[in-house]
C-alpha cells in the first residue's frame, strides 16, 4: 500500500507539473494549396488548381505528453471550379484548429499527427453568372495531416482538407443542376517564435 501511495503520488506531481512545462508560441505559417473540386449531377472531370495561402498561427503543447493544439488564421487563394471559360477562385479566410500529437527528441526534432475542424469564410466573389454558378458564403471541412518539427522554431506539413459540406452549385440556367465540394491537398512551412 505504501508504495502505491508513493508511485501515487510522484503521477500526480508530473501531472501538476506539465501544466507549468506547457508552451505557447506564435508564429506564421504559409503554403500551397492543391483543390480540386468533386461534381455531383453533371458528367465532368475536374483538374486540379494550384494556390497559396498565408497566416499568423499559434500554438498550444505539453512538452510532457506530447499532446497540443493548433489553430491559424490564414488568407487562402484556391481554385473552385474550372469550366471552358476559365477558372473560378476563391478567396477566403480560413481558421484551422487541430489537436497535435508529437512524436520526439524535445525541441530537437519531432513527427506530429493533428487532426481537426477548420473554418472557411469567402471573402470573394460568390456568384459567376458567365460560369452559371454561385459559391457558398460560409463552409465547414476536417483537416487531417502530418509533419516535422526541427529545431523548436520550425514546422513542415502535409495536410487533406475534406469538405463537410457544399462548396457552390450551379443556378441551373445553362448547364442543369450541380454542385460541388472542393477537397484540398496543402503543403505548410511554419515558423515559431
Amino acid at each position: 500500500m505504501r508504495k502505491f501511495m508513493t508511485v501515487l503520488l510522484v503521477a500526480a506531481g508530473l501531472l501538476m507539473a506539465a501544466p507549468a512545462q506547457a508552451q505557447l508560441k506564435f508564429g506564421v505559417k504559409a503554403g500551397v494549396n492543391l483543390s480540386k473540386a468533386s461534381l455531383s449531377g453533371l458528367d465532368m472531370k475536374e483538374k486540379n488548381y494550384t494556390g497559396y495561402f498565408v497566416g499568423p498561427m499559434a500554438e498550444f503543447t505539453i512538452p510532457l505528453i506530447g499532446l497540443g493544439v493548433d489553430g491559424a488564421l490564414l488568407y487562402s487563394h484556391k481554385g473552385a471550379l474550372k469550366t471552358d471559360e476559365g477558372t473560378t477562385k476563391m478567396n477566403t479566410i480560413e481558421i484551422p484548429i487541430s489537436l497535435k500529437y508529437t512524436i520526439g527528441l524535445g525541441n530537437l526534432a519531432g513527427i506530429y499527427i493533428a487532426a481537426g475542424p477548420q473554418f472557411g469564410y469567402n471573402i470573394g466573389k460568390k456568384t459567376f453568372s458567365e460560369y452559371d454558378f454561385k459559391l457558398k458564403g460560409s463552409n465547414l471541412s476536417a483537416n487531417i495531416g502530418a509533419g516535422v518539427k526541427l529545431l523548436g522554431h520550425l514546422q513542415a506539413g502535409v495536410n487533406y482538407n475534406i469538405a463537410l459540406g457544399k462548396t457552390g452549385e450551379s443556378l441551373g440556367d445553362n448547364v442543369g443542376a450541380f454542385d460541388f465540394k472542393t477537397n484540398t491537398w496543402q503543403v505548410s512551412v511554419a515558423y515559431l517564435f
